[in-house]
């Protein structure tokens, strides 16, 4: 077939089936003509006309799951992208993690890992056995089944190269350990705020019934709904204060885009952002 001709285009195992077919007529149509008596080559062609029905079958079979495949290949590469960005995000936290809570990590990693490796038994029989008495196996943990309710605030930790494109007048005499550390513990302010406003109220406590109250009040509001955030009367420290460092901080943030900054009544609530 022509391109120019305006059909469209038959696929290769179209023209194969096709070509197959005409040729299969062309044996019956000469087989027919002959033979002497037709009616007895009626039965031989009937069983080939059977098994070319059969392998047209076949070709459907293989055309459908080749579309199939075809079909999933734009699902995987949207897989693969999400995967390859969930990547670079956990390097970048990786890499600007505070060293203080990058050690903690770790130990604590090694610590379960350890104990994960030590047997439950041990024989401490003088003679030896012609069999081991217990098997030393690694047991898996048990997978908590995730819990419904919002995701933890983000931490978007920021990198060497983040803080040195700032002016020396506003990155002063901040360091990038300092930064950090003040992410990880706004990130901490917005998940207890996020706590105490799906909390049921039949669950809070006296002295955190009223805040309770006033935080899902300011949830509710169209700036501040469905985002993480924090006021600033949750900055008590340590990593940050509400002193000259601290207020450097939180410009440093608000200007790379860590935190946004609204007010709401007579509260100064910041937003958390999370990474793209």
């Amino acid at each position: 077939m022509d391109a120019g001709d305006g059909s469209p285009a038959t696929s290769p195992l179209d023209a194969v089936a096709a070509a197959f077919k005409s040729r299969v007529v062309e044996l019956q149509d000469l087989v027919l003509a002959r033979s002497m008596f037709p009616a007895t080559g009626v039965p031989d062609l009937k069983s080939v006309d059977a098994s070319v029905t059969a392998m047209e079958s076949q070709v459907q079979d293989i055309r459908r799951c080749l579309q199939e495949e075809l079909d999933a290949i734009p699902k995987a590469k949207k897989l693969i992208e999400r995967s390859l960005k969930q990547q670079e995000k956990l390097q970048h936290m990786l890499a600007n993690l505070p060293s203080g809570m990058r050690e903690d990590v770790f130990a604590t990693h090694f610590e379960q890992s350890s104990s994960r490796m030590q047997p439950e038994c041990f024989n401490f029989s003088s003679s030896v056995p012609e069999y081991n008495e217990c098997e030393l196996k690694i047991k898996e943990e048990p997978v908590a089944a995730p819990k419904k309710g919002r995701a933890p605030a983000p931490r978007w930790y920021i990198s060497s190269e983040e803080l040195d494109s700032l002016s020396s007048y506003m990155r002063g005499r901040l360091t990038l350990e300092k930064v950090n550390i003040a992410i990880n513990e706004v990130a901490s302010y917005a998940d207890v705020n996020a706590h105490l406003v799906t909390c049921p109220k039949q669950k809070l406590s006296a002295d955190v019934f009223d805040k309770a109250l006033e935080l899902r009040d300011i949830a509710a509001t169209g700036a501040v709904k469905g985002k993480p955030f924090f006021l600033e009367v949750d900055i008590k420290g340590p990593g940050l204060k509400l002193d000259n460092t601290g207020k450097a901080i939180l410009t440093v943030l608000r200007h790379l885009g860590r935190i946004h900054e609204t007010r709401i009544g007579h509260h100064r609530v910041f937003l958390l952002s999370k990474q793209a």
